[in-house]
């Protein structure tokens, strides 16, 4: 079949690698535009653009796919089909519509749980033992289309959103191209989804973040993981950001009240959450590298009795 691959992070990465790899038709390559990055605001090309230029495949950077000028350019292409990973955009039903085969979706959850845009991360906040990879045709919906090929995978408990998604870009390139060769052979029926475990994954946001502490120990150390590499937990101490990047549950019941600092140990600060006690290992304060949560503590002269929380100055 003739495609057209539309993808842009590093998540994409390994599925064009692996159609790249296996000898498969690649008309053209769509991603975002170049964007200026850093403090030096230099031009960035998206990691799949990266990959594209080193195959010699040609690439395609509308600012939006729902531009007629360029929806007619991938009109003249006439691919068989369109694969979408991790694009970036809301594809269009002037795309949708446009190949006999489809526009064929990887997504990072075990659909119909967690469509939408954050699927890795939500399934760690909210302490799945399991997600998975699943391939799919787009419709006009969010994340609605018929289900093509499946596969599982178990969420470990030191998994982070970005360990997690490590996990699972190769696994989705391997069950792209087996979604591939079988769609080709004429041997897939798609499933549709069930509406009944239907459940989204909205875009996060900055405030997703926030750490209240009279959450459970255990919903802490997740939303802790899920926004772990980006966009990172966070409390306040003393008017200031604190973000925290590993924290463990000790087991341990206390009375003191949420947030309070109860003690400074070898491994970090022992801190009150939900009537149990957690240990920030790792933190960092503002405009500062990551440091241990004892060094924090000896840095700021932390001492127990001072509560975490609270409104930033």
């Amino acid at each position: 079949m003739r495609l057209v691959f539309m993808g842009t992070p590093e998540f994409a990465v390994p599925s064009l690698r692996a159609l790249i790899d296996e000898g498969w038709d690649i008309a053209a390559v769509v991603t975002q535009p170049d964007r200026r990055r850093g403090r030096g605001h230099r031009v960035s090309y998206s990691p799949i653009k990266e990959v594209a230029l080193e195959a010699g495949l040609p690439v395609m950077q509308p600012e939006k796919v729902s531009d007629p000028e360029f929806v007619g350019k991938l009109q003249q292409i006439g691919a068989d089909a369109i694969v979408v990973v991790a694009f970036g955009q809301i594809i269009p039903p002037s795309i949708v519509h446009m190949p006999p085969h489809g526009c064929i979706n990887v997504h990072a959850s075990l659909l119909p749980k967690y469509r939408g845009a954050s699927p890795i991360h939500k399934a760690i906040i909210d302490g799945c033992q399991e997600t998975g990879i699943t391939t799919m045709l787009i419709d006009e919906g969010c994340d609605t289309g018929c289900i093509l090929l499946q596969e599982q995978v178990a969420i470990a408990d030191c998994d982070t959103a970005g360990t997690l998604e490590e996990k699972l870009a190769p696994i989705g390139a391997r069950l792209l191209v087996k979604t591939l060769a079988k769609l080709q052979r004429g041997e897939l029926e798609p499933i549709p989804q069930d509406e009944e475990g239907a459940c989204y994954a909205h875009k996060l946001k900055r405030e997703t973040g926030e750490i209240d502490w009279s959450m459970s120990s255990s919903d802490i150390a997740n939303l802790v993981r899920g926004l772990t590499p980006w966009p990172g937990a966070f409390t306040c101490h003393r008017g200031q950001l604190l973000k925290i990047w590993e924290i463990e549950c000790t087991k341990n019941q206390t009375t003191k009240g949420p947030g309070m600092i109860v003690d400074i140990a070898d491994d970090g600060l022992i801190v009150s959450a939900g009537g149990e006690l957690v240990c920030l290992s790792v933190v960092q304060p503002p405009n500062r590298p990551r440091m241990a949560g004892r060094d924090y503590a000896n840095g700021y002269h932390v001492v127990p009795g001072e509560v975490l929380g609270g409104p930033l100055a």
